[in-house]
């Protein structure tokens, strides 16, 4: 009844079947996790957001790498902007995707060690060579809040670090490569500033990460697995289809011969 399940186009189908059930199920799995990823990221996001603001010391240290249950720790840090090794970060966007740079100005503090600042968001210049008219730094002490952040490398952010730039220009943001460029101490990570408010709002500050979308991820879980329950009743489907079409094309050859669509005669009864 079944034979034909035997012959090669079906062996080929349904090996093809058994494939596609695991991987399915298995991209519903890794879709699933990003959305556990996702929801344990925007918790901690929001922990750290609203923990009460520390001193930069208590949370980094030279060559320390930042953990990421510190990321977006509010932390202070207290001392004197040395704008003379400011540097800017190339390519990076706005809050409404305008492309253009941000300011990276290195906080003396009080015991002669640095913390890197990111100060905020300014347009670039016109050509890509030149130095950006950069916002000046507040004069004198200050101190300065802000989200404590992990040095970026271009493993973790994508961002190749390029070679050969203009002078005073830099591609990732990174306490190691500053204190080369420096020859001084810097604290591990970097402060993204959010007070106090620049003057005249420039530079722009970076807004708080986004902790409240989830993305779709849950949604894809649940369509892989759809599609991998999907396959097994689509394979029984046309194995039946394929059934009931063997078996008509056997009636229909088992009719006795000229008797298949003969009219019967005129005055013929039931």
């Amino acid at each position: 009844m079944y034979r034909f399940l035997l012959s090669r186009q079906w062996v080929i189908l349904t090996l093809v079947a058994l494939v596609l059930i695991p991987v399915m199920i298995e991209l519903g799995f890794w879709q699933f996790h990003r959305h556990e990823r996702r929801v344990a990221q925007n918790a901690l996001i929001a922990d750290n957001l609203a923990a009460r603001p520390v001193p930069v010391e208590q949370l980094t240290s030279p060559g320390h790498t930042v953990p990421r249950a510190d990321y977006w720790r509010h932390v202070t840090a207290t001392g004197t902007f040395d704008t003379a090794h400011e540097v800017v970060v190339r390519r990076r966007t706005s809050s409404d995707d305008r492309v253009g740079v941000h300011v990276l100005s290195p906080l003396v503090l009080k015991d002669g060690r640095v913390v890197m600042v990111n100060r905020g968001w300014i347009e670039a210049a016109g050509d890509q060579r030149s130095y950006p008219d950069v916002p000046p730094a507040p004069k004198g002490e200050v101190t300065v809040t802000g989200r404590l952040m992990a040095d970026e490398t271009t493993g973790a952010s994508g961002i190749k670090d390029l070679k050969g730039l203009p002078d005073r220009q830099v591609m990732l943001i990174n306490s190691k490569q500053q204190a080369a460029l420096q020859g001084r101490t810097v604290l591990g990570g970097y402060l993204e500033q959010t007070g106090p408010e620049p003057a005249g709002d420039t530079p722009e500050l970076i807004p708080d990460p986004d902790h409240d979308s989830i993305g779709a991820h849950m949604a894809y879980a649940v369509q892989w697995w759809l599609f991998s329950a999907g396959v097994p009743v689509g394979w029984f489907v046309l194995a039946r289809r394929e059934k009931r079409d063997r078996e008509a094309a056997a009636g229909a050859a088992d009719a006795p011969e000229g008797t298949e669509g003969t009219p019967a005669p005129a005055g013929a009864t039931a």
